[in-house]
């Protein structure tokens, strides 16, 4: 499984240079498109797309982005809540667990 990144350029020039090598710098007329490609792609584990950019896609495709499962839809910003909650929705399992 991957991990795939789609938002702007802006966005996603940090993942590009950490090495993801799933990432897709879209102009927002783009981006529903890409986003629907990547939810049907087998080989995505997880999909990173930025807050804001989900805040402005119709809100049927948010709830099935944030329902989906496989894959992950994690959304990546400043306001977001607890990374342990994130990672134990993507893996599955808490990392964090001490017992």
């Amino acid at each position: 499984m991957e991990i795939a990144v789609v938002g702007s350029e802006e966005f996603v020039v940090g993942f590009r240079l950490a090495g993801i090598r799933k990432v897709y710098g879209v102009e927002p007329d783009k981006l529903q498109e890409t986003i629907l490609q990547l939810l049907e792609e087998k080989s995505v584990g997880i999909l990173a797309v930025h807050s804001k950019d989900i805040e402005r896609l119709p809100q049927p495709l948010r709830d099935r982005m944030m329902a989906s499962v496989d894959p992950v839809v994690i959304p990546v910003g400043e306001e977001e809540g607890d990374m342990r909650d994130k990672i134990r929705r993507a893996m599955g399992i808490d990392l964090y667990k001490t017992k």
